[in-house]
């Protein structure tokens, strides 16, 4: 795969990351199913064989197990990927999840993560949700203070902002090169600020669920809903907006077709073909790993990239009283 350049750093990423929420495994917060580790292990690996060099991890995925099943996939092998990690999130012994907001803590995070990691710097160090309640500085005086130290190579954000995004430059003194968000053909908020600071800052927009769970694999319906705890809880895989999704889902199955590719590669196509935009689609298995990887040679065409925003900027998902009205719906089987 080609690499692009992450702002001023050292780091030329490959357009699709490995995205490593699922190898956390089920027991955890957000409720992810059973996933077995020799098979984490291998889809890291075979990504890496494929050419993706960056792999996107956080502490807080399966409470620590999704770092410790990178470092099982990255030993033995010679030169190791970029690997990126987060903070903020933290979990005490009744593993409940909460913020953690000062300075010292992000220290403490940090040579948590090492440990698990195996390794002796983060590629990329990102804060993983924004706190309104609570002053940003601290954790952006922690982090400067590991990169002073070399134990941290960059930083990032996620879920911020644009302005967010800004005021953590800021308080850095120096680019806060990445902010990783939510990012799909079905939810397209980051186009309106983050995709353009992006673009206008060098630096670059990471975007996660850019598959949204499978629904833009084209295979899901009212009809047929994705099943799962994780994807019960997601508004938009209430029936009523996989029926309002139908026509975006045709279109990205006739382009499709056309190159002799998946819905899902086509909806990754889309994405990365954008300026300043890299993606971690999610990954369990390495047939799965396998058909993401082919979307970074997937060349669409501007008329059908165009036909696909029209499709995209069609959508208007339920929202407020109607959702909970689906989810009520939903629990009662209607």
């Amino acid at each position: 795969m080609q690499t692009r350049k992450l702002g001023d750093s050292d780091l030329h990423l490959t357009p699709l990351g490995f995205g490593s929420w699922a190898a956390g495994g089920g027991g955890w917060e957000y409720g992810w199913g059973p996933q077995d580790d020799a098979e984490s292990v291998a889809a890291i690996q075979r990504a890496l064989d494929l050419g993706v060099n960056w792999i996107d991890t956080a502490a807080v995925y399966g409470l620590g197990h999704s770092e410790e099943v990178v470092a099982k996939a990255l030993q033995g092998r010679g030169r190791r990927p970029y690997v990126f990690t987060k903070c903020s999130m933290v979990w005490g012994p009744d593993r409940r999840i909460g913020f953690s907001l000062r300075a010292e803590s992000v220290r403490q995070e940090c040579e948590a993560s090492l440990r698990r990691l195996r390794v002796d710097a983060i590629d990329l160090y990102q804060i993983h949700w924004p706190n309104p309640v609570f002053p940003l500085r601290p954790q952006l005086d922690g982090m400067r203070t590991l990169v002073d130290e070399g134990v941290v190579a960059n930083v990032g954000v996620s879920n911020f902002g644009a302005d967010r995004w800004a005021q953590a430059d800021a308080y850095l003194g120096r680019p806060v090169l990445s902010n990783q968000v939510h990012f799909s053909l079905l939810y397209r908020k980051p186009d309106r600020a983050n995709v353009p600071y992006a673009q206008a800052n060098d630096r670059i927009v990471i975007a996660y669920s850019p598959l949204e769970m499978g629904v833009l694999g084209g295979k899901y319906s009212a009809d047929n809903p994705p099943p799962g705890v994780a994807r019960g809880r997601s508004p938009l895989c209430l029936p009523e907006n996989l029926a309002r999704a139908e026509p975006l889902l045709e279109t990205l199955r006739r382009v499709a077709a056309a190159h002799d590719a998946t819905p899902a590669q086509v909806a990754l196509a889309w994405l990365i073909r954008k300026p300043n935009v890299v993606a971690i689609p999610g990954a369990s298995s390495v047939d799965q790993l396998r058909h993401n990887a082919a979307a970074a040679d997937l060349d669409l065409t501007d008329d059908e990239a165009a036909e696909l925003t029209a499709a995209s900027d069609a959508f208007t998902p339920v929202s407020g009283v109607d959702t909970a009205k689906g989810f009520v719906r939903r629990r009662r089987g209607a």
